[in-house]
């Protein structure tokens, strides 16, 4: 293992070549996604809404991600990384760009649903791409390094999209932003295939890309595996749950960052985009941080299951603080900021180790599979979460002026959903087993 680590680190690094793609087109699915909440204010006084109008365009696009998840594992598992991600940002990018030519509210909802249900596939098939780029000791690192593209087009997404919209309109914010997945389109269909097809991957980096192979045979590596099948193993189950308890509290970040810096601060506009941005810049350091310290711990020769859950718990217990954000918040506002960002980097950092727990324990013929199946259970969560507390809350406290309650109520629910998560996960697979009979 040591000389193909040495043959490694001169010799061909083109898979990390495949990852800065995969960033590429995470930052624009998340650019598209951003998109709504920088213009909520705009979009409110164009269509009349209310805080219910928005979370229901909320619900909707979690709705259909939920739904197309499923699907789009599957999906990208039949056609494989490179069509399936072809098509996946192809889609997706028409429905953003499909944004600018409603005219009414429930136009929203219904460009909102098709955006989730294409953005859907985006995840499934960098988690695919990546396990068959990458031996399982690096996929941590990675996933942690295309996760960031969440954090990115969320930076890009306030530094771009009010400036936009002042300049030319909302319409054209979601015209421009769009359009940028057709640029990744033409770099994916020229430098993407698989390590074993790639004219530009050398002898040693495709043995050390293969130097922890599953045990499957190559035949079998396209079979269809069933979901109910899937479902069986409690592997599965770990990995839904814990994405059914912590993706919410991203999207709660995604969706209504901007409305508690207006309702707390009073910034509109323009105004949001420097504080909006620099959470999203702090989380990065989380994001490919989460991928640095299982590794570190496994170079140091601790298991990988080990490593990763030790990992997760640490990220579990970074995210307490974000209890004090309003109370940081009322000596000053960038000392909220700051409280948040902590909070969002220990998400990404959860998050890609979350991720990377698929390939760990299923062969890569099952990755997206499970991915999608995860990623359902992430955006159900998300929904729950939405009309059981956002939606109803908001309204509430909004109407008697005490809406910092309504956040003090959703900062305790993020404070405490990581912890919740890994102890769920650790009762379900206490011990590592890596699923060989699929």
């Amino acid at each position: 293992m040591e000389t193909i680590s040495s043959a490694n680190e001169s010799i061909g690094k083109y898979r990390w070549t495949i990852c800065a793609l995969v960033f590429f087109a995470t930052t624009v699915n998340y650019l598209d996604r951003s998109v709504i909440s920088l213009l909520k204010s705009t979009l409110t006084e164009e269509f009349h809404w209310n805080d219910a109008d928005y979370a229901n365009t909320e619900i909707a696009f979690k709705l259909m991600y939920a739904f197309g998840m499923l699907f789009a594992g599957r999906l990208v598992d039949k056609l494989g990384s490179k069509m399936g991600y072809l098509f996946a940002t192809l889609f997706w990018s028409f429905a953003a760009i499909g944004h600018a030519f409603v005219q009414s509210t429930m136009g929203f909802i219904v460009a909102r649903a098709a955006l989730g249900l294409t953005e859907s596939g985006n995840f499934p098939a960098a988690i695919k791409s990546v396990a068959e780029w990458f031996p399982k000791k690096e996929r941590a690192l990675a996933t942690g390094i295309f996760n960031s593209g969440t954090n990115v087009g969320a930076i890009i997404a306030p530094l771009s999209v009010p400036f936009i919209a002042e300049a030319w309109g909302w319409k054209w914010a979601f015209v421009i932003t769009g359009s940028i997945g057709f640029v990744w389109i033409i770099l994916w269909i020229v430098m993407y295939d698989r390590p074993e097809d790639h004219p530009k991957v050398t002898k040693e980096e495709l043995t050390y890309i293969n130097s922890d192979k599953e045990e499957t045979a190559p035949s079998t590596q396209n079979e269809r595996v069933s979901w109910f099948r899937l479902l069986t193993y409690r592997q599965t189950w770990a990995f839904a749950l814990g994405k059914f308890i912590t993706d919410p509290i991203w999207w709660f970040y995604l969706f209504w960052l901007p409305d508690f810096l207006e309702s707390q601060y009073g910034l509109k506009g323009t105004a949001v985009s420097m504080p909006v941005a620099i959470v999203y810049v702090i989380s990065t350091f989380g994001s490919v941080g989460g991928g640095w310290l299982p590794l570190r711990l496994i170079r140091n020769g601790w298991p990988v299951f080990k490593a990763r859950r030790t990992s997760m718990l640490v990220y579990a217990i970074v995210v307490l603080p974000i209890l004090l954000a309003q109370v940081a918040g009322g000596i000053n506002m960038w000392l909220a900021v700051l409280v948040i960002g902590i909070a969002t980097s220990a998400h990404q950092a959860w998050s890609a180790n979350i991720f990377t727990t698929v390939s760990d324990m299923f062969p890569k013929k099952a990755v997206a599979s499970v991915t999608g199946i995860g990623g359902m259970f992430g955006g159900l969560g998300g929904i729950m979460l939405t009309m059981l507390v956002q939606k109803n809350m908001f309204v509430y406290y909004r109407s008697i002026n005490q809406i910092e309650t309504a956040y003090f109520i959703m900062f305790c629910i993020c404070a405490g959903a990581y912890l919740v998560a890994w102890f769920v996960m650790k009762a379900l697979v206490p011990k590592h087993r890596v699923i060989t009979d699929l």
